[in-house]
């Protein structure tokens, strides 16, 4: 028995979808691949952008429960899915995978804050 492969990435598709109207991306397995390389760039420059937003969102606030915000996380948490339900018919299933991975990001940018709350001082003036 031959071992598992990774598929090859420069040679024409093995499948096509049932769907007539499915509208192919890329011709091969590598310009995909690009593509995708490609928008997590995009994604990791977004992500930094929000990364900074968070961070000066600390002098904003008074305290540890003001940092989690959970009212906050609740509102990003609904607005995320109803963005990603726009996009279910040609990913079903995506508004779980986008609230599962916001749920995971916010969490990693609340220990950030949280970690940048304490480098933080109260104005008094």
């Amino acid at each position: 028995m031959n071992p598992p492969q990774e598929p090859a990435t420069h040679t024409p598709p093995l499948r096509r979808f049932k769907d007539p109207d499915y509208v192919e991306v890329a011709p091969t397995l590598a310009a995909l691949r690009q593509r995708i390389d490609s928008l997590d760039e995009q994604i990791i420059g977004l992500l930094a952008q929000r990364a900074l937003c968070v961070r000066d969102a600390t002098r904003f606030k008074r305290d540890a429960f003001q940092v989690a915000a959970p009212a906050r996380q609740a509102e990003v948490f609904a607005r995320v899915r109803a963005l990603a339900a726009q996009h279910e018919a040609a990913f079903p299933g995506l508004p779980d995978i986008i609230e599962s991975t916001y749920r995971t990001l916010v969490a990693g940018y609340i220990a950030g804050e949280g970690n940048f709350f304490h480098d933080t001082e109260l104005i008094t003036a």
